[in-house]
């Protein structure tokens, strides 16, 4: 089921505690098992060290984070706390932002290479307007499971 979600899943908040060492070791094993199912290394997603408010129980320092990211991309990282909501829907947002960015540009190199191969007149097959509801703009959609 897990696989069945990273293999839809257009990108994903990757959460681990500030106070373990061991919930940021787990996240790079995620992390290698969404690019491998995804098959993308440049697949959106925002690394998230939650219960910022336990600043005194702290085992994993800003630094140590920020390399994390940086390894990844220069993936986002949030110091979050869901107890004071602190920071929880600026990763959100962001994750979001990065979905759109990506849809955005992947339906330009579609229509790109449509017009280099010579498909300039033909209407594309689904291009008839459809409303879509919980859409943001740009087509992607945000689900938080």
């Amino acid at each position: 089921m897990r696989e069945l979600y990273m293999k839809s899943g257009q990108g994903f908040l990757l959460v681990f505690s500030i106070t373990s060492l061991t919930s940021l070791t787990e996240l790079h094993e995620l992390r290698d098992q969404i690019v491998r199912i995804k098959d993308d290394p440049l697949v959106p997603l925002v690394i998230v060290g939650n219960k910022s408010d336990l600043e005194e129980d702290r085992a994993v320092s800003r630094s140590r984070a920020f390399q994390v990211s940086q390894s990844w991309n220069n993936a986002p990282y949030y110091e979050t706390s869901a107890r004071a909501r602190r920071n929880v829907d600026e990763a959100f947002v962001d994750l979001c932002r990065q979905i759109i960015r990506k849809d955005v540009a992947t339906r330009q190199v579609r229509e790109m290479e449509r017009l280099d191969r010579g498909d300039r007149d033909r209407p594309r097959r689904g291009s008839r307007k459809k409303k879509k509801r919980g859409f943001l703009e740009g087509g992607s959609r945000c689900n938080i499971l």
